[in-house]
C-alpha cells in the first residue's frame, strides 16, 4: 500500500495527519503496538521539521508485510551539516517556531532512534530528503 501526503511549510495546524493516517493504517493491520510507536513517533518529527524548515514538502509511504519505508521530501534550507543536525538538541529553528513549543533539536535524533535505517540527505538552498525503514517483523 502507498500512501502520499502534502506539507505546507509554516502550517503547524496540519502537522501529524500523515503520522495519523498511517498509524490508522497499521492498527487496521494488526501490527505490533510498539512498532506503530516507533514509526509514527519518527513520521511526526519528519512532518514537523518540514513545517518549521521548508517552504512545502511530501510524505511517501509505502507499507508492506515485512516492512514501511518513508520518504520525506521538502523545499527548503537544506542542511549545511547533518552531522551536527543529528546531535540531540541541535536546532536551527526560529524563536517563532520554539515559541510554539518546537525546535528543541530532537527531530533528527528521534527519528533516527524509532527506526530501523534512516538516511538523510540535502542539498543547501534547495532541500532535504530523509528516507526511513522500519521493519514490522
Amino acid at each position: 500500500m502507498k500512501f502520499t501526503y502534502t506539507i505546507e511549510g509554516g502550517d503547524f495546524s496540519k502537522a501529524g495527519h500523515a503520522s495519523s493516517s498511517v498509524k490508522k493504517v497499521l492498527k487496521q493491520l494488526n501490527v505490533n503496538s510498539k512498532v506503530i510507536k516507533r514509526i509514527v513517533v519518527a513520521l511526526y518529527e519528519g512532518e514537523v521539521n518540514v513545517v518549521a524548515h521548508a517552504y512545502r514538502g511530501k510524505i511517501e509511504a509505502d507499507i508492506n508485510a515485512e516492512r514501511i519505508y518513508v520518504r520525506i521530501e521538502d523545499e527548503g534550507p537544506g542542511i549545511p551539516d547533518i552531522g551536527l543536525a543529528m546531535t540531540a538538541g541541535y536546532s536551527t529553528a526560529s524563536e517563532k517556531v520554539r515559541e510554539m513549543g518546537f525546535g528543541a533539536g530532537m527531530g533528527l535524533p528521534n527519528m533516527k532512534k524509532n527506526t530501523d535505517e534512516l538516511k538523510v540527505t540535502s542539498e543547501v538552498d534547495k532541500g532535504t530528503t530523509v528516507e526511513m525503514t522500519t521493519y514490522l517483523k
